[in-house]
């Protein structure tokens, strides 16, 4: 199936408010883990969350790793507003800030993060090219990079029974999203090219469940 692109952020507020209503707390969880997993010991590290969305993940850190100095960045204002209101609700998120900026244009200096991290943010990047470099261009030499995101169904009908499994309690507009999403997703040989393409060759692309896929790499 090919490929059908959709809009880079959600800066809709009626669409950002139902993300932030939708209930992905066990997705977060099980990401949140697998990063602190992955991450390894480090002391105090400078962690940026492509995509932050909500904040739901970088706020989840910081709980249970309050020495941890997070800046999520997100591209929609709407999504952004949304994190600020939560973080509210968090203890412990003294080292957290949040930015608006392009993930392909981030604002930060070269070599300034120890880990990298992002859920979901690949399948709305049309130039993944420049997104891998800024990747690359941020992170720190033996720095983590981890990121999660959806992979591309077989065709429409298998995409469909997926937004039917995982999110068929959810409202109308999610499902569409989730299904537009699907559809819009990078299969684990495209982004592998990506990343050769990228000079990111020693990054691992392993497809993790029916639906995700997920990119990790201690770089050189």
């Amino acid at each position: 199936m090919r490929r059908i692109p959709e809009p880079e952020y959600m800066d809709i507020e009626e669409e950002a408010a139902a993300y932030a209503a939708a209930d992905f707390d066990a997705v977060n969880a099980a990401f949140v883990h697998a990063v602190l997993e992955f991450s390894g010991t480090r002391a105090a590290p400078r962690v940026l969350d492509l995509g932050s969305g909500p904040g739901d993940i970088p706020q989840q850190i910081c709980q249970m790793r309050p020495n941890w100095r997070v800046v999520g960045v997100d591209a929609s204002r709407a999504m952004l507003r949304c994190a600020m209101r939560r973080k509210s609700e968090y203890k412990k998120t003294a080292w957290l800030r949040y930015v608006q900026c392009d993930a392909k244009k981030l604002p930060f200096p070269a070599h300034c993060f120890d880990i990298v991290i992002s859920n979901s943010i690949l399948h709305h990047i049309a130039d993944v090219h420049n997104f891998w470099l800024e990747i690359r261009r941020v992170t720190k030499s033996q720095g983590a990079l981890f990121l999660r995101d959806l992979a591309r169904p077989s065709d429409e009908k298998e995409a469909a029974r997926l937004v039917q499994e995982y999110s068929g309690k959810e409202s109308p507009l999610l499902q569409e999203e989730f299904y537009r999403s699907l559809l819009a997703a990078y299969t684990p040989d495209e982004v592998q090219r990506q990343l050769h393409d990228a000079d990111l060759p020693e990054a691992q692309v392993l497809q993790v469940t029916d639906r995700h896929l997920d990119v990790r790499c201690i770089l050189p």
